[in-house]
């Protein structure tokens, strides 16, 4: 066991154990003089990670939605660091482990780190999805646009279209209108004033069904 943390192909793997171990003692450390670096590491996150209130009228980048679906912005950073930093060293050293019992050595670190590192982020992202639900919240009355697939809609501008939105209102759990762009999931349109329910997001808004009335 010592002979796989100490091997030199094994060092990136340990070493994040050992930041995941020491970053935990200097948290604890400033927790016990009243302060902490949770907070801090958070404002580092793009703003728009951190606030999930809808904005129809920009579209995430790849780089924004990557790191979302990572989870990040939606638990704190700082457990969101220990969670990979404890799946990727851990990881890495089964893989090792593996390798060195089917082959009788180490492979590389230049081969299995960046292996390791993306091989691991699912379960990094399921780790974190688990714990996002787990920690307590903060009431806020923000919503992520995916919450408002299945509510009714009502167009109140312009005609929608196959590929041609028109603006509609939704409201929310929490009672707040929301304005947002409509096209029909099926070959149809929709007139001002008709009630639609919203089926899917999309890269620009929503596609939605004919209400029944």
């Amino acid at each position: 066991m010592w002979e796989l943390v100490t091997h030199p192909s094994n060092l990136v793997f340990s070493i994040s154990i050992c930041l995941l171990f020491l970053f935990a003692f200097f948290e604890l450390t400033l927790l016990l003089f009243g302060g902490g670096t949770q907070g801090i590491l958070d404002q580092l996150l793009p703003a728009d990670l951190t606030s999930p209130e809808i904005d129809i009228d920009t579209e995430a980048g790849w780089l924004l939605q990557t790191l979302d679906w990572l989870y990040l912005g939606r638990v704190p950073l700082l457990i969101w660091f220990i969670i990979f930093l404890t799946i990727f060293g851990l990881f890495g050293l089964f893989l090792q482990s593996l390798a060195h019992i089917f082959t009788g050595s180490y492979w590389s670190a230049w081969i299995l780190a960046p292996a390791s590192f993306f091989l691991c982020m699912p379960l990094v992202r399921f780790t974190a999805k688990i714990v996002s639900r787990v920690l307590p919240q903060d009431e806020s009355t923000a919503i992520f646009s995916e919450e408002l697939v299945g509510r009714t809609a009502i167009i109140v501008l312009g005609i929608a279209k196959p590929h041609s939105p028109a603006q509609a209102k939704v409201k929310d759990q929490f009672g707040q209108i929301h304005y947002v762009l409509v096209e029909p999931e099926q070959d149809e349109s929709f007139k001002q004033g008709q009630q639609v329910i919203l089926t899917q997001k999309t890269k620009i808004g929503f596609q939605a069904i004919r209400a029944e009335t």
